[in-house]
């Protein structure tokens, strides 16, 4: 065990009881010599840590002990990733804002009266609180990148097939991927290419090897969707692009070449995306019954009817309401109407995406239509809180690499990232980028002074 991991040991003591990052705390990580053997990790709570809890968030799994890690575990532990505890989340990686969880709420470290994001909130809070080094976080329609802007951090979800989900508690088996969150882009790139690559266990990943790269901004050529940056434009949304327009204009002193670009199905991203991931929730969450997780509300003699309610009793109203909404959308009548329909334009999102990177090397937009909100401002209002996905969704339906750089902070001090979108497998051009640019800039490395003033 490093002095660093007993430095941040004792930092979350002090300090996480007003963020609430962390559901769990190692006292003994593994200790092994490797690529990672300088770094501390935290894992989003629905990644399985052999021996330890893995609740996702939800009471279900209150007092689920994982049989085994997750394959991205095992690859940190053996490049020598000294893995210090599991992240609060958005029960099941339902939400975005980490206020769903069934044991507490996150806060964000710029403003503990704001949303961290989510779903990966507390895996985010962490790394921005300076409470480990990087954290693993998943993503299904922006629960990486969303937190990595609202808090302040970098962020990359991966393309997918590029990380193994294996030992991920799924949501939405078509969209989830796991990525890395990190103060800085070098650090992350080290935790990626430790967890990237072909595993045997999850038949969607592909043989891949990631190799850094460094790009010539000369030679650059830079999208920018007028979809995503033609919205309407209240105060909020208006700085938010003011400082990504920031971001975009530091390229071009570097000789890159700027245009507008169009993904015209892209307006239909979220409205398939909130068919698609409730459909596939539904199913997935289907095994959460009472009787393969076993639960404290279970009690031997039931019958198998309340042995089935009072197990799902225990959901929160988010779950619950996606579970209904994808039951009902996979129904017979409904199916060709919602979810057919949803997959057609998911196709077509994916080959406008083709034909733009025939254009341009990299996209750039915000990562969020919004500032980092107040908590509970949102969570009456489902609709609202589905809005924060904006932005990110298009990036999951097509399965493509987005990542999240700080480009600086609002007249109220809260954190802003714009969002880089590159071609399938091409996350060495994102990450190289994110290096370049945090190499000539300081917004990566602010500190909080709620929790460390």
């Amino acid at each position: 065990m490093s002095s660093r991991f007993l430095a941040f040991r004792e930092k979350i003591d002090k300090q996480d009881r007003s963020i609430q990052a962390f559901l769990l705390l190692i006292d003994k990580p593994e200790t092994k010599k490797g690529l990672l053997c300088d770094l501390t990790i935290a894992l989003k709570d629905n990644i399985l840590l052999q021996g330890e809890k893995t609740t996702a968030g939800s009471r279900v799994l209150a007092e689920h002990i994982a049989a085994y890690d997750a394959t991205v575990t095992t690859r940190l532990k053996v490049a020598g990733g000294q893995i210090i505890g599991k992240t609060n989340l958005d029960e099941f990686a339902m939400g975005s804002s980490t206020e769903n969880s069934a044991f507490q709420v996150t806060k964000n470290p710029w403003n503990t009266k704001k949303v961290p994001g989510g779903s990966s909130g507390g895996s985010a809070a962490a790394v921005a609180a300076g409470f480990c080094d990087a954290a693993l976080g998943s993503d299904t329609g922006g629960s990486i990148r969303q937190p990595a802007s609202f808090c302040g951090v970098t962020g990359l979800k991966p393309t997918y097939g590029a990380v193994s989900r294996y030992g991920l508690i799924a949501l939405a088996s078509s969209l989830d991927q796991i990525g890395p969150l990190a103060k800085d882009a070098a650090t992350l790139e080290k935790v990626f290419s430790v967890i990237s690559g072909q595993d045997p266990y999850d038949q969607t990943s592909v043989e891949y090897h990631y190799q850094s790269q460094t790009v010539s901004p000369n030679n650059l050529r830079i999208g920018l969707p007028k979809e995503l940056w033609d919205l309407p434009e209240d105060k909020e949304f208006k700085e938010i692009k003011t400082l990504v327009y920031e971001f975009v204009a530091f390229w071009q002193r570097k000789g890159a070449t700027v245009k507008k670009v169009s993904l015209p199905s892209l307006p239909l991203a979220l409205p398939a995306y909130y068919v698609i991931m409730p459909a596939e929730a539904s199913a997935n969450l289907a095994r959460y019954d009472g009787i393969r997780y076993r639960s404290a509300a279970v009690r031997e003699g039931q019958t198998l009817l309340e042995r089935y309610l009072e197990t799902r009793a225990l959901l929160g109203p988010e779950p619950k309401r996606r579970i209904l909404l994808g039951t009902f959308v996979l129904s017979v009548g409904h199916f060709d109407e919602y979810y057919q329909t949803a997959r057609r334009v998911v196709t077509l999102i994916r080959k406008e995406y083709e034909k733009v990177f025939k254009e341009v090397d990299v996209l750039i937009d915000p990562t969020s239509p919004v500032l980092p909100f107040d908590l509970g401002s949102r969570t009456s209002d489902p609709l609202k809180m589905y809005q924060a996905d904006l932005l990110t969704v298009g990036v999951n339906l097509a399965g493509l690499p987005g990542m999240v750089v700080p480009c600086g902070f609002s007249l109220s001090g809260l954190p802003i990232g714009a969002q880089m979108v590159a071609p399938w497998f091409r996350e060495d051009v994102l990450i190289d980028l994110a290096k370049q640019y945090q190499a000539e800039t300081n917004y990566h490395q602010r500190i909080p002074e709620e929790v460390n003033g």
